[in-house]
């Protein structure tokens, strides 16, 4: 399954640079993704890119950390107060990044499209006119 994720520029960078090999996440789709499209958020607003995902990392937040403190990408305190007040904590293990040559632009072909709080399935978005550069 394929889903649109929307990511803090910084953190975009850190992914296709290879820093960050973890998107960490309070909610997960109901089946688990293989691949992930990149929206970045303000002040970018484009869909810059891809990677698939390796496998779902579920656990306490603070096993977690110990998992992924390595190639997190981000620092502790940051990883804590993102999950406070959490029993579970999600991370997708970042493998195969792809950036796109040109950013798309999904308010130019995407109807009604409004970036996702969480996580968007990626066939309702290509349902509603958006043509990726890699087949889904």
């Amino acid at each position: 399954m394929s889903v649109l994720l929307s990511i803090k520029p910084e953190f975009v960078e850190k992914i296709f640079a290879g820093e960050k090999r973890f998107e960490f996440r309070r909610a997960l789709p109901a089946e688990e993704p293989r691949r992930v499209v990149v929206y970045a958020s303000s002040p970018v607003q484009r869909i810059v890119g891809e990677f698939r995902v390796r496998r779902v990392l579920s656990t306490t937040p603070e096993a977690l950390w110990r998992r992924t403190r390595k190639h997190a990408g981000i620092e502790r305190d940051y990883f804590e107060r993102y999950f406070e007040g959490r029993q579970l904590a999600h991370a997708l293990e970042i493998e195969m990044t792809t950036r796109y040559r040109r950013p798309l632009n999904p308010w130019q072909s995407v109807e009604a499209f409004f970036p996702p709080q969480s996580f968007m399935y990626l066939r309702t978005l290509q349902s509603r006119g958006l043509s990726l550069p890699f087949a889904a």
